[in-house]
């Protein structure tokens, strides 16, 4: 997604000019492409998929809709074993139009989760709640710090159910660095993102997703915080930001690669 400019082929080509070994792809883009087709496409350069996102919204109250979602997280579960990734972000969901239950919503997502876990167990997959700002609850998002994400997860085995730590949304946590020790005691840190917290926000807030070293997080305090959590898996840049995606995305990915070393390496 931080360089969703480029086609597939064009993202496969230009990490392997870089040396990028490792990518996280989302859902939209693959099934444009086709999984089949992204599958080989990725496999032929070798190169691994880290995460498939996302998964998740889970919070509806209609019955319908709860079965169309867990229809939809299933699909998504297919599509993350068919790319060779073991781990599906999820991004829980906001509250159903007109209600102000947060309580219910989330219980709502751990009623989700007991169906969708064994289902990805059973094809190799682990679930990785993704917590974010909270300035997202109302509309995406109604789990906002890693402790709510890992309530949620330790009621289900930790082959099942873990979490995302990005440190766009939880930077400003002042308990997350305790929570992050408790999810890599319980094995629970199933990816790690990276991306930096800029200000003014944009208008809708979603696209404010600052490229590393331009804005207020300590990138390598928070690798530290993971690594001593015992988290030894990849790590993943995400940015979403319309001015960043209005450049050419094959330097885009070049800078953000060497804002990495920079600043995490």
């Amino acid at each position: 997604m931080t360089v969703k400019q480029l086609s597939l082929p064009e993202l496969v080509e230009a990490c392997g000019q870089l040396g990028v070994a490792n990518v996280g792809l989302w859902r939209e883009p693959v099934q444009a492409y086709g999984l089949e087709a992204t599958a080989k496409l990725v496999r032929d350069a070798g190169l691994t998929v880290t995460t498939l996102c996302r998964g998740g919204f889970l919070t509806a109250v209609d019955p319908a809709e709860r079965a169309g979602a867990l229809d939809d997280n299933r699909r998504a579960v297919d599509e993350a074993a068919a790319l060779g990734t073991d781990t599906l972000v999820l991004v829980s969901g906001g509250l159903p139009a007109g209600s102000k239950d947060l309580h219910g919503a989330r219980e709502r997502i751990a009623d989700a989760l007991a169906v969708l876990g064994p289902y990805a167990e059973d094809h190799g997959v682990k679930l990785a709640i993704e917590p974010l700002h909270p300035m997202f609850a109302s509309d995406r998002c109604v789990v906002s710090t890693l402790a709510q994400a890992l309530d949620l997860a330790e009621r289900f085995p930790a082959r099942q159910v873990g979490v995302t730590v990005d440190t766009y949304h939880i930077w400003w946590d002042d308990n997350a660095p305790a929570q992050i020790a408790r999810a890599g005691a319980g094995g629970r840190i199933h990816t790690f993102q990276l991306a930096d917290w800029i200000t003014p926000l944009p208008e809708g807030v979603l696209n404010g997703r600052g490229q590393i070293g331009d804005g207020s997080i300590d990138m390598r305090e928070w690798k530290g915080y993971v690594e001593a959590a015992g988290y030894t898996g990849a790590i993943e840049v995400e940015l979403f930001n319309d001015r960043l995606w209005a450049r050419d995305g094959r330097e885009l990915l070049a800078e953000t690669a060497a804002r990495f070393v920079e600043h995490a390496g």
